[in-house]
């Protein structure tokens, strides 16, 4: 691994309500919002019978790194969430309560490292992947992380992934905010070319995911990649 700062020289988003780069840059200028709707990509481009199953954070971080592509083969994963397979989890509690067991099938994609895994799956990534939940919701531990994992020579690409879907409607009294859903991806490399940024130069003003983004957009150096037309193999 060759020496330097640990910059973003890449990254992708997605959130219902907003569909192109131009749409990030409204909303990072508060001239637009993300819808509160509990909404999914389609990606069209995974096998029917592979995203049948598959819940909306699953779906959220296989666009995100889909838009990130092409990656290489060993490329590791830093994935991040603060609330995780919500939607799924409240369904195993609702089918415990009523019921009184879970189904194996039911039970077998509520994992923190699902969405992660599967998107290692979709696009044959063998560099490995790491789940993080954050202590007392603080995204700067995610990038803190990743710094870490950069900087100790594990590894010369990394991809940081946050995601967050929509809560649902049962499980928003347990908590005291409610962010929009939301995930973007960030490809950390060495190269501090003009239009990379430094990871270093992201980590303070506010401790969120959105308010992270919102600063990235608002730098000027890149561009959001979002939607992608890449097919697969």
């Amino acid at each position: 691994m060759t020496g330097g700062e640990t910059c973003i020289t890449r990254f992708s988003a997605w959130a219902p309500g907003i569909e192109s780069s131009r749409e990030w840059d409204e909303w990072a200028l508060g001239r637009r919002s993300i819808s509160s709707e509990a909404k999914a990509p389609g990606i069209t481009y995974t096998d029917s019978s592979f995203r049948r199953r598959l819940s909306r954070i699953s779906k959220m971080t296989i666009q995100i790194i889909h838009d990130l592509l092409p990656l290489r083969e060993d490329t590791k994963i830093l994935f991040c969430s603060f609330r995780g397979e919500l939607s799924r989890e409240y369904q195993l509690f609702t089918m415990l309560r009523e019921e009184g067991a879970l189904s194996p099938a039911a039970f077998s994609l509520s994992g923190f490292n699902t969405p992660v895994a599967l998107a290692s799956i979709a696009f044959g990534l063998k560099g490995g992947y790491s789940a993080l939940f954050p202590v007392q919701n603080s995204f700067l531990a995610c990038i803190k992380a990743a710094g870490a994992m950069h900087l100790c020579g594990t590894t010369d690409e990394l991809v940081v992934v946050y995601a967050d879907e929509k809560i649902p409607p049962e499980c928003v009294r347990f908590f005291r905010e409610c962010p929009e859903p939301a995930a973007f991806g960030l490809l950390l490399t060495r190269d501090s070319r003009p239009s990379s940024v430094p990871l270093s130069s992201l980590n303070g003003g506010e401790d969120s995911p959105l308010a992270f983004l919102k600063q990235l957009l608002l730098c000027g150096k890149l561009h959001v990649t979002c939607d992608r037309a890449l097919k697969l193999n």
